[in-house]
């Protein structure tokens, strides 16, 4: 729990265990205290006039989940489906939800020797929702406030209170 209050209070990677996970040639990693199961990527219903990054519904165990592909939110070009694509479901303010992600990596611990700020791009790249990144061997894994992704305007996934 201290490392998830430390991440809402300061935005900015603290040591922990984090879910790494690729979209397209970048590799990403999320709090896995957020993460709830990983699923193969299923069929969705889809919502009329949703964004195109929301890719629909999905019914688990009783709980109607919203299905977010993070490669068309952080428009990573061609989004293709196949046996790797997965689901992460997590479980974030009050909310469970979805996102699609080219496949998961592992789960990888984090000291503080290898956690670097996030580079400040000014206003040509909005870096809000990274919390830093972190050096694992030769690897370089983008950590991303997960929560603040879901809960900012475009999104609206969570309530702001939350």
């Amino acid at each position: 729990m201290e490392n998830m209050a430390s991440i809402e209070q300061t935005g900015i990677a603290t040591s922990g265990e984090y879910l790494t996970f690729t979209l397209g040639a970048e590799e990403y990693g999320i709090d896995i205290l957020k993460v709830q199961e990983i699923r193969g990527y299923d069929a969705v219903t889809k919502i009329a006039n949703a964004p195109a990054f929301i890719k629909g519904v999905i019914n688990l165990r009783g709980v109607i989940v919203p299905i977010v592909d993070l490669r068309i939110r952080f428009n990573l070009g061609e989004v293709t489906y196949d046996q790797f694509t997965v689901v992460i479901i997590l479980n974030i303010g009050r909310r469970v939800v979805g996102v699609v992600v080219d496949g998961v990596s592992d789960v990888i611990q984090l000291g503080s020797d290898s956690l670097r700020p996030a580079p400040e791009f000014g206003s040509i790249l909005d870096t809000r929702y990274i919390l830093g990144l972190g050096t694992v061997d030769e690897r370089m894994i983008i950590l991303v406030d997960i929560e603040q992704l879901m809960s900012s305007d475009e999104m609206a996934l969570l309530d702001k209170a939350a």
